[in-house]
């Protein structure tokens, strides 16, 4: 009832901020990676992100940089379909998870956002849920009841995960928006990941974040990707470069014009010898 209580008064349900249990993974040895081809982002008829294609390798980091306005945040909201909470949101072209269309006929974008999951900028723990309570709430809606002992579980080795099990165990009952905004932020991430998604989002997950915060959770980061695919869009290209294997760099042409993927590499030669002039202004502090 407390979780009900929660969608309700937040007004979204749990797939609008967190990720849902899937009824089918892919085994383990299953690549996990995302290829999109040729994919345009529509908001009713204005054309916002044009002709983007990549590869996002699977237990990897890729960061996404550029200028504000340049179609980052909603390229990776279009990743597990988030952006459709928009009215008269659509694509054009595919994205594929272990080479399945997730905008194939028939998909159910719920069912997408089971297997890929989103953390958002700003950390959003339910408020009047316990630390507990936040960790499971996506597995106690989608799922059959657990055992107690099965929910201890994965409350345990999701926090465990998140590196935020030693400063809580001892406080699991007192509410998550108790914490400080480096702890929800990764209570967010325990959450998200408590499910197993196959993918990570993670929309500037350290923006509203102090120094310290922001380094334990780029250490995370680089945990988590030994089992997690993981997207992060961030406009520090510090962090970037500390913590992501490949980079792409999206710009704009202009006030009213798409955003487009200008380059794509690894973050090394993105960042010392990229191939685009336009990368190479951006990286080094000429525009953005």
């Amino acid at each position: 009832m407390m979780l009900d209580r929660e969608i309700t008064m937040r007004g979204s349900s749990v797939t609008d901020e967190s990720t849902l249990p899937g009824d089918a993974r892919p085994t383990s040895g299953a690549n996990r990676g995302i290829s999109v081809f040729d994919l345009n982002i529509y908001y009713g008829d204005f054309l916002a992100v044009a002709d983007v294609s990549m590869e996002i390798e699977a237990r990897s980091i890729t960061a996404l940089i550029g200028p504000s306005g340049c179609g980052k945040s909603t390229f990776l909201r279009s990743l597990n379909r988030m952006h459709e909470v928009i009215d008269g949101a659509r694509v054009e072209g595919s994205v594929r998870l272990d080479g399945e269309d997730l905008y194939g006929s028939g998909v159910d974008p719920v069912a997408v956002r089971r297997r890929v999951g989103m953390v958002f900028q700003r950390p959003n723990p339910f408020p009047t849920m316990s630390i507990y309570d936040n960790v499971v709430a996506g597995i106690r809606l989608n799922s059959a009841k657990l055992r107690r002992a099965e929910t201890d579980e994965i409350v345990e080795r999701s926090l465990r995960g998140a590196n935020l099990w030693e400063e809580v165990k001892d406080r699991l009952d007192q509410p998550g928006s108790g914490l400080s905004g480096g702890q929800q932020q990764r209570l967010c991430i325990a959450r998200a990941t408590a499910v197993e998604p196959d993918v990570l989002l993670m929309d500037e997950p350290c923006s509203a974040l102090d120094p310290i915060s922001t380094l334990a959770i780029e250490q995370l980061m680089l945990e988590l990707k030994e089992n997690f695919t993981i997207v992060i869009v961030t406009h520090n290209m510090q962090q970037a470069a500390r913590v992501s294997d490949r980079t792409g760099f999206f710009n704009i042409a202009g006030t009213g014009k798409p955003g487009r993927l200008i380059e794509i590499d690894d973050t090394k030669r993105m960042f010392s010898n990229p191939t685009e002039q336009a990368t190479q202004d951006y990286v080094t502090g000429r525009f953005g």
